[in-house]
């Protein structure tokens, strides 16, 4: 452990869980509301994955300078400033949102806002954290994504039926300033790391590119999101498409309800994953995780709207897969990249992950309407889309088997 021998590590990477998870309140509003909003209105589904991707658009934008400042100035002052956006990107949808457009400029502010938390959030974790423990530490925290985006689906499928859209939106913003203030007030300040070197541009992802060893995590994670964030955004809508061709079936759970449920099975899968993956050798695990997620990608959109049952198993299944492999590839990232050059690192890491993240939603929205859109062809075709970007990872990293990204890192 270092830089605060008054807070042990457990502390630390349980207040920061916490903050992950109040800052999070807004970010799965919009997918627990999708098909409600498509149907108001009047959108395609290209238009509906759009405001679900350009939230990751915003992310990009802003990561650059959010993470890259952390190797400058303390991530947690970044990651409290930063929940101001997440908090007014959310607010601004539920009081100005008409349509489209105004929903994606509300959308990208909120998603910058996630920019300035997330892996500023990890930096603060690991600037005051190190030692053997680390790599499971971050994936404690990299699970508990997957606790805020089933509390938002939870807030978004209770509220809105009980007050609308609008008011749901507006008080699903008040997580992240909560999140803010955690921060503020519990997390004790840490100087930086010193640079071996003058400072250079805020975002230079070539030397990062360069390096083999962060390389594979930087592509592996682009995937892995394109898959992730695409089925998060449409999770909620297929499982009602699915539902609505079983009437009557007595269903326990509301579409927004099982989602919440799903996501939560992503918590065990990617902390055991992370464990495999340090003793297998995480090159050898991603492959071997991503292309048996890219497989179940395309059998839940082809068999999942045959019954209701059989597409929350199915779609609790792939989940369980994407994100098997969520921890292994950050924790192995940090654990390869040297403590002063990890804010820049991460700042790349995220660009081009959630690079993946904007554009699965989309593509997924594409491939829907060009099928024909709310048909099971439609569906199956476009979670096929997910399968297939997320095919490619494992096609790049068995190039790269002669120099793998590490060894058998052990956490």
């Amino acid at each position: 452990m270092s830089a605060l021998s008054n807070d042990s590590g457990l502390r630390i990477v349980a207040l920061l869980c916490a903050a992950e998870v109040l800052g999070m309140t807004g970010f799965s509003t919009y997918p627990a509301l999708l098909a409600q909003l498509r149907e108001a209105w009047h959108m395609s589904g290209t238009e509906a994955g759009l405001i679900g991707g350009v939230f990751f658009a915003g992310y990009m934008a802003a990561v650059p300078v959010l993470s890259g400042l952390t190797d400058r100035v303390d991530a947690r002052r970044i990651y409290a400033f930063s929940t101001l956006f997440a908090a007014g990107g959310t607010l601004g949808f539920g009081l100005l949102a008409q349509g489209v457009w105004s929903a994606c400029a509300f959308q990208a502010i909120a998603g910058a806002g996630l920019a300035g938390t997330y892996m500023p959030g990890l930096k603060a974790l690991t600037d005051r954290v190190d030692g053997p423990l680390q790599s499971r530490f971050v994936a404690f925290y990299t699970s508990s994504f997957g606790i805020g985006a089933s509390l938002s689906l939870i807030l978004g499928g209770e509220l809105d039926p009980r007050l609308g859209w609008e008011w749901t939106f507006i008080l699903c913003s008040a997580g992240p300033l909560l999140s803010g203030l955690l921060v503020l007030r519990a997390l004790q300040p840490v100087a930086p790391h010193p640079l071996p070197h003058p400072p250079r541009a805020l975002f230079d992802p070539r030397p990062v590119l360069a390096e083999r060893a962060t390389l594979g995590y930087v592509l592996g994670y682009a995937a892995h999101s394109w898959e992730l964030f695409g089925l998060r955004a449409w999770m909620v809508a297929f499982l009602a498409f699915a539902y609505a061709r079983s009437p009557g079936a007595g269903i326990p759970w509301e579409p927004a309800t099982a989602a919440a449920a799903i996501n939560l099975l992503g918590i065990p899968a990617s902390i055991l994953g992370n464990e495999i993956a340090g003793r297998v050798g995480r090159s050898r695990y991603v492959i071997v995780i991503m292309t048996a997620s890219a497989a179940l990608a395309c059998l839940a959109g082809a068999a999942g709207p045959l019954a209701w049952w059989l597409a929350l198993l199915l779609v609790s299944l792939h989940f369980i897969a994407v994100m098997a492999d969520s921890a292994a590839l950050t924790a192995g990232l940090v654990a390869a990249t040297p403590p002063m050059k990890r804010g820049a690192t991460l700042a790349v890491y995220s660009f081009f992950g959630f690079g993946g993240g904007f554009l699965g939603p989309l593509a997924f929205g594409m491939v829907f309407d060009l099928a024909g859109g709310d048909s099971a062809l439609a569906w199956g075709l476009a979670f096929a889309s997910l399968g297939v970007g997320c095919a490619c990872a494992p096609l790049v990293l068995r190039r790269n088997r002669n120099n793998p990204p590490d060894g058998k890192d052990k956490p």
